[in-house]
This record gives C-alpha cells, structure tokens and sequence, in this order.
C-alpha cells in the first residue's frame, strides 16, 4: 500500500468515527435540548458528503490494487454494527430518556428517536451478518477474468463456489474448523494464489499429494500412466476470436471426471516434472496452452488451507461490451 493510499484510508476511517461519535453522543444531547426542529449543522452536512466521497475512493482504490478483502469487510461491519445497536440499546438510549426527563419533555418526542447511525446499524446489522454467513460457510460468487479454463468456462462467466464441499473455515483467517469433504481430481476449484494469497485462481485439480505429475506438449501422465486424451478437432465455441480461432479442442478423461481442453497450435508450453508435496495440490487450466498454473513458478504448488471452494455453477456470462450468453446460465461445471 502506497502513502496515499494510506492516508485515504486514514483520514476516511478518522472522519467517520468523529461523525459515529458526533451522531451518537453529541447530536443526540443537542436535539434533545432543542426546542426547535433539529437540522444537522452545515459543517456536519459538509463532512457527510466528505466521507462519502472519500469512501467510494478508498473502495475504488483497493479494488483496482486487488487488495479489498470483502470477508474482512463484511466482518468489520458485522462487528461494527453490531456493537452499535447494543450501546445503543443498552446505554444510550436510557441515558437519552434520562436527559429528556430532566428537561420535562415526552416520552413520544421525536427528539427522543434512535440516532440515524443507531437505527442504520439496527437495520443492516442481520443483513450484514446472513450475507457474512452465506458467502463464508455456503456459496461465494465469483467471476472469472480471463480465458484460461477454455473451454470449460469464458471470460465474463459468473459463477458459484461451494464453500463447504471442503470444510467449514472461518472468514480472514482461513482456519478450518469443521471437516467435511476432501478434494477430488477433476473437482474444478477457486483457490488462494500462494504468492498472493489476495488473488483468487480457478483451475482444475490434476494432482493429489504424492502424485508424480509430468507434462510432455500434449501429454499428461499421473504417476506414470497417460490421460486419456481424444482430440476432437478446431475449437467451436461462443469465444473463438483471437488466438482462440485457430485453437483446437480436445476432450481429456480424467479420473472419470471427461472434461474439454484446448491447445493453441505454435505456441509453446513448458514441459513438465514433480512429485506433489504432501498437503498440496497441483492445478492445470483447461485451456492448456494459455494458463499461468501449477507448471508455472509463481503458482507452484497449492498448500490445502489455500482452497477457497468448489465450482459448481454457472448463473450468468455477461462480458462488456458482448451480449450475455443467455444459454450457459445455469450450467453445472464439471
């Protein structure tokens, strides 16, 4: 993170915890003792729309360094909320009634009502907390960015991951707490790049740990023994312009998982020879010569707490400026 990204951050979380407490504590006592309808000060206003601004750049700005955590996120604002609605209920709001008594005024004033950030946190704190819960535990959507599981899955596919075929792990920390499945060979899988854990990576499972992997142009073996591989002649497909017009297709039997591949005739690809770590996994993408995966040094080998889920469904391609695909929708992956 660069400086001033840094003090984005900074200035935009101090504004927003001086207007939490200016909303909570202060504004509350001045309307209270007002007699006349409460209009927030222009100054406030002003810094209202500072945040607001401030905000959208910081999220903006995260997201294009892919450095936003959305499970941090949507944690921090669970825990946020959260303790806001009970201060609020707990202590506020009796210390709100204490001061109207004092100064005779009915217990229906309006001057009496929640704060606006007490009665927003009231509001989205369960929201927050099922969005939190579903995308940890159950399903997270995704996107896919590039081509390199041709032609299993396009650029601009959206899809869903089962994120309890694997176990049950917490939110940030990764850290699994229930076990429920393991990986299969075949199983197509988002999982957390080593060298950035921030990047997410979809790819196919070809090893397991212990497997002997090697890769000769076309040919993949797994401990010696050759995939069985027919090649079924030039790509067909919704996504065959570029480099994609001359690929051809092939359809690969892997462990009783038949899947597509393609290959792009003249352009190389590395050959390739290791044993899988224990606890690790080895991925190759489907379109075989245009995929930064496992063969690839800056992939390498997935450690297990690394896996985010498993891919499962289709519920929308859209890529701008092209048209939706209307008939992928809903698809299984496999």
């Amino acid at each position: 993170m660069d400086a001033t990204t840094f003090w984005i951050i900074a200035i935009t979380i101090a504004l927003g915890l001086f207007l939490l407490i200016d909303d909570l504590f202060v504004s509350t006592g001045r309307r209270i003792r007002s007699s006349a309808p409460h209009v927030a000060p222009q100054s406030i206003r002003i810094l209202r729309w500072i945040l607001l601004i401030l905000g959208v750049l910081s999220v903006r700005t995260l997201a294009k360094r892919n450095a936003l955590d959305f499970s941090l996120v949507l944690v921090l604002a669970s825990a946020l909320t959260g303790l806001i609605w009970v201060i609020d209920s707990v202590w506020l709001r009796k210390r709100r009634q204490a001061l109207a008594a004092s100064l005779n005024k009915a217990e229906d004033d309006p001057a009496l009502a929640q704060p606006l950030s007490a009665e927003y946190a009231k509001s989205f704190f369960p929201v927050i907390v099922i969005v939190l819960v579903i995308r940890s535990f159950l399903f997270e959507p995704f996107r896919i960015p590039s081509d390199s599981m041709m032609p299993t899955l396009l650029d601009g596919d959206f899809i869903f991951v089962n994120k309890f075929s694997y176990g049950l792990r917490l939110p940030v920390i990764h850290e699994k707490i229930v076990a429920i499945g393991e990986p299969q060979r075949g199983d197509v899988i988002v999982f957390r790049l080593p060298s950035d854990p921030a990047t997410n990576y979809i790819k196919r499972l070809v090893g397991m740990p212990g497997d002997h992997i090697q890769v000769r142009g076309r040919q993949l073996l797994i401990n010696g023994e050759l995939v069985p591989l027919q090649m079924s002649g030039s790509y067909q497909g919704p996504r065959n312009e570029g480099v994609h017009s001359r690929a051809v297709a092939g359809q690969e039997f892997l462990a009783g998982v038949e899947h597509g591949v393609l290959y792009i005739p003249g352009r190389p690809t590395p050959e390739y020879d290791a044993v899988v770590p224990a606890g690790h996994y080895f991925f190759m993408g489907d379109n075989r010569d245009n995929s930064r995966d496992s063969r690839y040094e800056e992939v390498g080998f997935v450690p297990e707490r690394n896996l985010v889920g498993k891919a499962v469904r289709i519920w929308l391609n859209w890529d701008l400026p092209a048209a939706p695909i209307w008939d992928r929708i809903g698809d299984p992956i496999r």
